[in-house]
């Protein structure tokens, strides 16, 4: 419906000004739902191109108004009299004092490729480092032309969706609830996205099927190995089943990884469809967020496609950079902090389910996150400002809903935030007695 209205007014049917029907006349004439209607009213206005008036109607907008909406960080400078459990960080592990000894070690080099731009061949140490560095059995075996390297894996996702894209409205279909960036990759790439329901087990597949044939998507986006806010593992079953969807209906997958540090024997997407699936990851949530270093292994065949997008965005990374993840991989450096990085982890996850024990949370041991679903007497937008009056920050289940799908009655809590373990403590104790005491919001 939303499509039908786009081609009028672009074909000039529906001319600036134009009041529409209202919603129950149009579900009426069209036998449809009105909530289908209202659907597609509510994502025409965020594009600009109807507008609502209260007590009036809704109008064809006279022209694409700008759409101006309140910045919102992805990423928040951590304070230490703050718990902040909103971005999930790679925990301090001691990394930063052998990252600086590498800088040095490599500053003793004078390496004369640092005045030039980076090419393919001088990444390729860091191509072949990184082949190194991922588990070739999950991924169906790697090689270092296969690797595309870009500024974290954010970049590295907007990379691989640059490749795919295609077509006037182009369409990635994704979790229902999923990482915030989706959103505004979708937006920098003109793109609609199209939320799948999840079950137990990841997304359910009659959906995906659906959704294909319903808005002509050709791009999957999923975090199949550590879903974000929810901590689901897709099983091994449901990925067959998801990528025998994607095989029969021409599909590409594109498997964000970010937040996968622990070993898995689950294969990843790349491996179960190698000539159709992107994995992308990081050294973001394994080794060090200042990094900004990431990496998309490519579909086979297609890396010189990616690559090619890479070179146009960005040139390159930063041949310093190139330089010192490869040197932390080969000296073995990376590894050791990853270790501690998946104990400490484990060890902060294992703390907020003793604290929060109680009540019902999803969590994993190799996840950064927890999820918290609300108990009766809670709203989770309600509970954010309640924990806030407190100095204690956390990220209601909406925010990561797509627009025009369900937002549970949850909160995400990053258990790798930076504060100490008595802030920790005190903050999860915090919302432990906030748990308890519904009214407390009122009462304060």
């Amino acid at each position: 419906m939303a499509q039908a209205i786009r081609e009028g007014i672009a074909t000039g049917r529906l001319a600036p000004g134009m009041k529409l029907p209202p919603v129950r006349d149009l579900a009426f004439r069209v036998k449809v739902t009105p909530g289908t209607v209202a659907r597609a009213y509510s994502l025409l206005t965020e594009e600009g191109r109807l507008r609502a008036e209260v007590g009036r109607g809704t109008f064809v907008a006279a022209g694409r108004a700008v759409k101006i909406e309140p910045v919102t960080p992805l990423v928040n400078l951590p304070l230490d009299a703050v718990a902040d459990f909103r971005s999930s960080r790679v925990p301090d592990v001691g990394q930063g004092q052998t990252i600086d000894a590498v800088l040095i070690k490599l500053a003793e080099t004078h390496r004369r490729r640092h005045i030039n731009y980076p090419t393919t061949e001088t990444d390729l140490e860091a191509r072949i480092a990184v082949a190194s560095w991922i588990d070739q059995d999950r991924l169906g075996g790697v090689e270092p032309e296969n690797v595309v390297l870009g500024n974290g894996a954010q970049n590295c996702c907007l990379l691989a969706l640059q490749a795919e894209l295609s077509g006037q409205n182009p369409i990635i279909m994704t979790e229902e609830l999923g990482y915030p960036g989706t959103r505004h990759a979708a937006r920098l790439l003109r793109a609609q996205t199209v939320g799948l329901p999840m079950d137990e087990e990841g997304i359910i597949p009659e959906f995906f099927r659906q959704a294909c044939r319903d808005h002509g998507g050709r791009i999957l986006l999923t975090a199949a190995e550590v879903h974000s806010p929810t901590t689901i593992r897709t099983s091994l079953a449901r990925r067959q089943e998801i990528a025998q969807v994607a095989r029969e209906l021409d599909i590409t997958i594109i498997e964000d990884d970010c937040h996968t540090t622990a070993p898995s024997e689950i294969p990843s997407y790349r491996s179960i469809l190698p000539d159709q699936s992107y994995l992308v990851s990081s050294l973001t949530k394994s080794v060090s967020g200042a990094l900004r270093f990431g990496y998309a292994i490519a579909p086979v065949g297609r890396d010189k496609e990616l690559r090619q997008v890479a070179q146009s965005s960005f040139y390159g990374v930063a041949q310093p950079i190139l330089d010192l993840c490869h040197e932390l991989i080969v000296s073995g450096a990376a590894f050791k902090i990853r270790d501690r990085v998946i104990a400490e982890t484990a060890r902060r996850a294992r703390m907020a389910v003793n604290a929060l024990g109680a009540w019902d949370l999803r969590w994993r041991e190799d996840a950064p996150f927890v999820y918290l679903n609300m108990p009766q007497g809670w709203r989770a937008s309600g509970f954010a400002m309640a924990c806030e009056k407190r100095d204690i920050l956390i990220k209601p289940a909406d925010e990561f809903a797509l627009p025009n799908c369900r937002s549970p009655n949850a909160v995400r809590l990053a258990v790798n935030t930076c504060a100490s373990d008595a802030l920790f403590l005190k903050a999860m104790s915090d919302m432990n007695e906030l748990l308890a005491n519904p009214k407390s919001l009122v009462d304060g």
